[in-house]
């Protein structure tokens, strides 16, 4: 029997967790995605009320003062955060919900949803090359890598926290991983786990 949960995919800047979670998205059409508000720009690739909900500075202030964000936090001189509304109209629909936020977004989701929340970091095969990743991916400059970087160990002492853990050295290897912990949360049959 299928149950509704809260999926929360963290990690570090360049360990593969969009691309993961858009494969799970793709073998579960079932979920629902939690679309992130964010005040940081947006990139050419990214839609509005997809990707993110691109918020002015002063409106998700304004949100965090009425109280309507489950988490928010401020990175890289931008806001980031959770609408309350989209994840209770989830829970109420019996809909499970897979996000795509920060490690300290998702514990502020596990002390507000217990009980429905499961917890998945996906983690690198080792700094060096977590920086060569974010380096070849050239969304960034260097100020912004090495701001990335310097969360990094207080990313991997929070992971620890977390209910699973995934190292991501094969892509492949670590979306089939993430898949079995989904399937076993909800209680969805088994889907494809091979290829892209």
């Amino acid at each position: 029997m299928a149950t509704s949960k809260l999926l929360v995919i963290s990690a570090p800047s360049g360990c593969g967790k969009t691309t993961i979670v858009r494969e799970i998205l793709r073998r579960h059409p079932e979920l629902k995605f939690s679309v992130s508000a964010t005040t940081r720009k947006q990139r050419v690739n990214e839609i509005h009320g997809k990707d993110y909900f691109f918020l002015a500075k002063e409106d998700f202030e304004q949100k965090i003062q009425r109280g309507e964000l489950v988490e928010w936090e401020r990175i890289y001189d931008n806001y980031y955060g959770t609408l309350k509304s989209e994840v209770e109209t989830a829970l109420r629909s019996g809909t499970s919900m897979l996000f795509d936020i920060d490690v300290k977004g998702a514990l502020s989701v596990r002390k507000n949803y217990p009980r429905d929340t499961v917890l998945i970091f996906i983690e690198p095969p080792s700094l060096e090359v977590l920086r060569e990743r974010l380096v070849h991916r050239r969304t960034e400059s260097e100020n912004v890598i090495r701001k990335r970087l310097d969360r990094v160990p207080m990313e991997l002492e929070k992971g620890k926290e977390f209910d699973h853990r995934v190292v991501n050295d094969a892509l492949d290897k670590a979306i089939n991983e993430v898949d079995a912990i989904v399937r076993k949360a909800v209680g969805t049959a088994v889907t494809q786990t091979t290829g892209l």
